[in-house]
């Protein structure tokens, strides 16, 4: 299949009409036959996109002509036409669902991926902290790094508290590509922790420039490859929830109440069709055949 990039990019910038500014977007977008997610508020915008290279470069042209999007820092990977099954722009109260009133985002202590990774090499007083869910940890993270056990980033202000311990540290926060941390910083400020650094871009950035040093696994995504390597090379850190394989293949629960994002193996499946249950449904004593509400060809919704 054609390779295509992906792009991930966002910026948190007053836009006044979100509404029409949505509306030119999605229009933009359809009109080079884009696929992939937009999401835009009064605070900036989200967005990460997939097509053929031409069609991306006249994307990236169009955005950063617009004087608020010059800046605007693009990541790339890569993909192909199947990495998204369709085009979505959405106007959102938030760009990244916290949902924390009056919380403007941090911007002052960013730290690039050289000066990061020197702390974090250098400063034995430093610790490392994941402010991803928790299904993205399980398939990769820093080596060493304190993950926090959410399944949304909307959980993260209910979960500060069991990060009390890191009060009086100096923490080395990441995300995925820098929009969560700028959010998460602002609270754990806002909380009293004092000595907070974000990595600038992300585990994306990072990766572009040092590769897998310091990291273990696969980085999880939010579309259809659900994982990405920087390189072959590398410590697999995922494992079958019901096994114990190693293994990066993520499936959705099938009890729709639950819909519960996993790591399962093959062999697991193939072995018990109710591994398709996470394991804290099929502990309950449900089953495929008991289970309510199934809906495998949604399983993609996330």
């Amino acid at each position: 299949m054609e390779v295509w990039p992906v792009i991930l990019f966002y910026k948190y910038v007053p836009i006044a009409d979100p509404e029409a500014f949505a509306a030119e977007q999605r229009a933009l977008c359809l009109s080079l036959g884009l696929k992939g997610r937009v999401l835009i508020a009064s605070e900036g915008i989200n967005g990460t996109l997939a097509s053929r290279p031409e069609r991306i470069d006249n994307y990236v042209r169009r955005l950063h002509d617009d004087s608020r999007f010059r800046d605007v820092a693009i990541k790339l990977s890569h993909g192909d036409a199947d990495t998204f099954p369709k085009l979505v722009v959405k106007v959102r109260r938030e760009i990244v669902t916290l949902g924390v009133d009056d919380l403007k985002p941090d911007q002052h202590n960013q730290l690039v991926p050289s000066h990061w990774k020197r702390m974090l090499e250098e400063d034995p007083d430093a610790v490392v902290l994941d402010v991803r869910n928790r299904f993205e940890s399980d398939a990769g993270k820093f080596k060493g790094a304190v993950v926090c056990e959410i399944e949304n980033f909307r959980d993260l202000p209910g979960y500060v508290d069991r990060l009390e311990f890191l009060k009086e540290k100096k923490v080395l926060m990441y995300c995925t590509g820098g929009i969560r941390c700028e959010k998460a910083s602002a609270l754990l400020r806002s909380r009293g922790f004092k000595d907070v650094f974000q990595l600038h871009g992300g585990i994306v950035a990072y990766q572009e420039q040092f590769g897998n040093e310091h990291w273990e696994g696969e980085c999880f995504v939010f579309d259809q490859r659900m994982t990405v390597r920087i390189e072959e090379d590398l410590v697999q850190i995922g494992r079958c929830a019901h096994s114990g394989r190693v293994t990066s293949r993520f499936v959705n629960c099938l009890h729709d109440p639950c819909h519960r994002l996993f790591i399962l193996s093959e062999g697991a499946e193939r072995e018990n069709p109710d591994h398709r249950l996470c394991p804290e449904c099929l502990a309950s004593g449900l089953s495929v055949a008991t289970a309510d509400y199934l809906r495998p060809a949604e399983e993609s919704d996330r």
